[in-house]
C-alpha cells in the first residue's frame, strides 16, 4: 500500500494537470457545453443527476460481474483442457484467434436476432470479450514451469494431474492474474456495449439516451464512471492476488 502510495501521485498530478488544461482551454476558447463541457461541468452534472445515475450503475456493475464470472470460468476450463490435451490446442487455438478477430459491435445485433432481449445475449457478448484473455494468459502460464523442476517431478514418479496441480498451476497463477486484470476491463466494456443494442437500464442505457438529446455533460459523467469501475475492479483483483500468493508462500513453508 505505501508503494503503491509513493507510485501513485504521479499520475494522479498528470491527470489533474490535464483537467486543469481542459477546463482553462473551454473556457477561454467558450466552447459550448453540448460540444464539449469542462471538467466541473462534468463533476456538477455527476452530483446533480446522481440518484438517476445510480439504478444504471449497479445493473452494469451487476452484469459485468456475473459476464465476469461465466467468462473468466470458461476461459480457465478452455485453457486446462488445450494444455492437458496437445491435440486439441493444435487444432482449436487458431479458431480461438479467429474469434476475437470478428467485432462485438457487429456480432451483437445477430445476438439479439437469435436469442431476443433478455440476459443471455448480453452475458454471451461480455463472455466472448472475456474469456480469450484469461485462455491465452493461462496457457502461457503453464508452459513457463521451470523445465528442471517439470524433470524432477516427473522422475520422482508424478502422474500428469499432479504435475498440473502441483508444479504448473502455481508457476501460471501470476499469468492467470494479469489475464483477469485484462477480462475485468473488458467485462465493464462488454456490458456496455451489450446494453446499447437493448436494454432496460445500465451505463450503456445512459450514455444513450444522453447523447440522443444532446446532454455531452451526462454523457463524460458515464464515460469516466466507467473508468473509475474498471480501475476499480483491477485493484480488487490486485489485492486479492497478493493475499492469495502470499497465502501461498506462507503454506511452501
Amino acid at each position: 500500500m505505501k508503494s503503491l502510495l509513493r507510485k501513485g501521485w504521479r499520475p494522479f498530478m498528470v491527470l489533474l494537470l490535464i483537467l486543469i488544461i481542459w477546463e482553462l482551454a473551454v473556457r477561454l476558447a467558450k466552447v459550448p457545453g453540448w460540444l464539449l463541457p469542462s471538467p466541473s461541468a462534468i463533476f456538477l452534472e455527476g452530483i446533480n443527476d446522481w440518484t438517476s445515475f445510480l439504478p444504471h450503475l449497479v445493473s452494469t456493475i451487476k452484469l459485468s460481474l456475473l459476464g465476469l464470472l461465466i467468462g473468466s470460468g470458461i476461459g480457465f476450463l478452455t485453457a486446462i483442457l488445450l494444455h492437458l490435451i496437445p491435440a486439441f490446442e493444435s487444432a482449436f487455438y487458431p479458431l480461438l484467434i479467429l474469434s476475437q478477430n470478428v467485432p462485438i459491435i457487429v456480432l451483437a445485433p445477430l445476438l439479439i436476432i437469435w436469442f431476443g432481449f433478455g440476459l443471455l445475449p448480453k452475458l454471451i457478448v461480455i463472455t466472448l470479450v472475456c474469456f480469450f484473455p484469461i485462455t491465452v494468459a493461462a496457457l502461457d502460464g503453464f508452459k513457463q514451469t521451470t523445465p528442471e523442476l517439470k524433470s524432477y517431478m516427473i522422475m520422482a514418479g508424478a502422474k500428469r494431474l499432479q504435475l498440473f496441480q502441483k508444479l504448473e498451476f502455481p508457476f501460471a497463477l501470476p499469468a492467470i492474474f494479469s489475464g483477469l486484470k485484462i477480462s475485468a476491463t473488458y467485462s465493464v466494456m462488454g456490458a456496455v456495449i451489450s446494453e446499447w443494442l437493448g436494454a432496460k437500464s445500465g451505463i450503456g442505457v445512459y450514455m444513450t439516451l444522453a447523447s440522443s438529446s444532446f446532454q455531452t455533460a451526462k454523457v463524460f459523467v458515464a464515460i469516466f464512471i466507467i473508468m473509475i469501475l474498471s480501475l476499480l475492479f483491477i485493484a480488487i483483483i490486485t489485492l486479492f492476488e497478493r493475499r492469495w500468493i502470499r497465502w501461498q508462500r506462507k503454506g511452501e513453508h
